[in-house]
């Protein structure tokens, strides 16, 4: 095809997107040309000019495989060849490996409900809980706490448990019964000490709430294990020991949202197992479930709670239905994602690499916008503020500006857009698993240099 040709075909395109394409999360700007993806290999994606990126943020948090591998590909067509679909109103062989292998993941016995997202995930949760606590003879625990800064999904009960006044801007008032308590944030919190004294008084908060109102009325506590899209807030291990210990002593049922940090985003497993006597009742997973290849939810139950959905009754079953949850193909590229995490050591190597090569990001606390750096495997935050002793927020251009100047030079960054008004000043950065150290290497050479480039 000649370039003329081409670059026809790229204006079409351009042109069918901006007329009929509504993008997430985007502000419409009149005229502006979207960047169209046309391939991908490992963790570079190419788009239809030419240009080839390194994925900082591995897409939607969920690429943690990388680009183009093959036998997960394979995985997919076989299976759809093999049984195209079938609902789990009945069951199939991939969805019963899976749950198996999820339960042998966490550590227990679980029953796992698939969906197909982390917000479906995180519903079906709210409905398991309200129901396992009515038909435990509490019917009036209903409510649920998550933390300021959260983000638990789009669909109106989870974006009742997100904590996050921009994202629920036009959208409220969101479903009764969900509370907020501040997050473990220590660079901002106002209670001083260091940060595992400043973490423990939050969960202490946490605590107080449930007592205040009423541990008779709380069904459950959601929370991911480190903040993600908040502006990644990564409290210290005692806390969410703490966490467990106050949800067990108010018989209140502990949902982890790993829907980020699940499956070697953090180099464990689980983002919960960094900390000791921690056994959530409930783990969401989405995204690195299936490293994006397919979609796929998983709300995992511990068996015990289960039990109260085997008594007799017209409505003591679990009234809940999702048509393509746990499609064949996706629990079949789930099992060979999770195959492929541990035989080529993914968790212990990101374990590794995040301290190794992506280490050397903290230098960047030097720089003078450089307020914190927080970190846990391949998830990093940088805060960036005008000044260090106010910790005023830097200025949306100012960020803008840097984000912008690494996609200029070939890398794709993300921020915690849309969360709190005044404060989306946290680079996120967060690329596939299985990068290699050139990769890593690349991104963190492009990031420091677009610090300096830009005034």
């Amino acid at each position: 095809m000649s370039t003329v040709s081409l670059e026809l075909e790229r204006e079409s395109l351009a042109k069918k997107d901006t007329d009929h394409l509504w993008h997430a999360m985007h502000r419409h700007v009149e005229n502006q040309t979207p960047t169209i993806a046309e391939s991908g290999e490992g963790s570079w994606f190419t788009d239809v000019d030419g240009n080839r990126y390194l994925d900082g943020v591995s897409g939607l948090w969920c690429l943690n495989l990388g680009h183009g591998r093959q036998e997960i590909v394979d995985a997919a067509a076989e299976q759809m060849k093999k049984l195209t679909y079938f609902p789990l109103t009945m069951s199939h062989t991939p969805a019963i490996e899976l749950s198996a292998k999820i339960s042998e993941l966490l550590g227990g016995s679980y029953k796992t409900f698939f969906s197909n997202s982390g917000s479906e995930a995180n519903e079906s949760a709210f409905k398991i809980a309200r129901q396992y606590h009515n038909q435990n003879g509490n019917p009036g625990k209903y409510k649920f706490i998550s933390r300021y800064r959260a983000y638990h999904g789009t669909t109106l009960g989870a974006l009742s448990a997100t904590a996050q006044a921009n994202r629920r801007a036009k959208y409220d008032p969101g479903v009764p019964g969900f509370l907020h308590t501040p997050p473990p944030y220590s660079y901002r919190s106002l209670v001083g000490g260091n940060k595992e004294e400043s973490d423990l008084i939050t969960a202490e908060m946490l605590d107080q709430m449930i007592t205040w109102e009423g541990a008779e009325t709380v069904a459950g506590v959601i929370m991911e294990p480190f903040i993600s899209g908040g502006g990644v807030i990564v409290p210290s291990k005692a806390y969410l020991t703490r966490v467990a210990e106050i949800c067990r002593k108010h018989d209140v049922l502990l949902i982890m949202d790993e829907v980020v940090s699940g499956f070697g985003r953090t180099g464990k497993m689980f983002g919960f197992m960094h900390s000791e006597d921690v056994e959530p009742d409930i783990v969401t997973m989405a995204k690195g479930l299936t490293s994006g290849y397919l979609p796929l939810g998983a709300t995992a139950v511990k068996s015990e709670i289960y039990t109260k959905f085997k008594e007799i009754g017209e409505n003591s079953h679990f009234r809940h239905v999702s048509t393509y949850g746990g499609h064949p193909a996706s629990c079949a590229v789930a099992l060979k994602n999770i195959e492929i995490i541990e035989k080529e050591n993914i968790v212990n190597r990101v374990h590794e690499l995040g301290e190794s090569i992506l280490g050397q990001l903290k230098e960047l606390i030097e720089h003078e916008n450089v307020g914190e750096i927080r970190n846990v495997g391949f998830l990093y935050g940088i805060e960036m503020v005008e000044d260090k002793q106010t910790k005023t927020p830097i200025s949306d251009k100012r960020i803008s500006s840097i984000i912008a100047k690494c996609k200029q030079n070939g890398l794709i960054i993300g921020r915690n857009g849309d969360t709190v008004p005044g404060y989306n000043n946290v680079l996120i950065i967060a690329p596939p698993l299985s990068s290699t150290e050139e990769d890593l290497e690349f991104l963190v050479n492009t990031l420091k240099s677009a610090f300096y480039d830009v005034k």
